[in-house]
């Protein structure tokens, strides 16, 4: 008797020849460009959570899957890392960074 598993998400290049390996039929679908650009931001989001519930030892596992996944999503929108490196730098100087850990609570506008 078999067992079926819905997964619907997006998955790396290699995995359906994992499946293969395993002994298990996968079945696949190639997206379109703007269902893939969906698929990349609900990735990104399950990539973030797992990130998160991470302990200390799986942590840069983790963060190599947002990183994998963050250049899948640039490349989709049409985006270079150059490109990216180059607006974070134009940022970093105008706003700075997140090194003092910076919390804003609230602001006050004058009456």
């Amino acid at each position: 008797m078999s067992t079926t598993t819905i997964h619907r998400k997006l998955v790396r290049d290699g995995i359906p020849a994992v499946i293969k390996e395993n002994g298990d039929t996968a079945v696949v679908d190639v997206l379109s460009h703007e269902d893939f650009i969906e698929a990349l931001f609900a990735k990104m989001a399950e990539e973030l959570a797992e990130l998160r519930a991470a302990g200390p030892g799986e942590q840069l596992e983790e963060l190599a899957d947002v990183h994998e996944t963050f250049v899948a999503l640039t490349l989709a929108l049409g985006h270079n890392g150059a490109a990216v490196r180059s607006a974070a730098s134009a940022k970093f100087i105008d706003r700075g960074a997140f090194k003092n850990r910076l919390w804003l609570e609230s602001t006050t506008q004058p009456s």
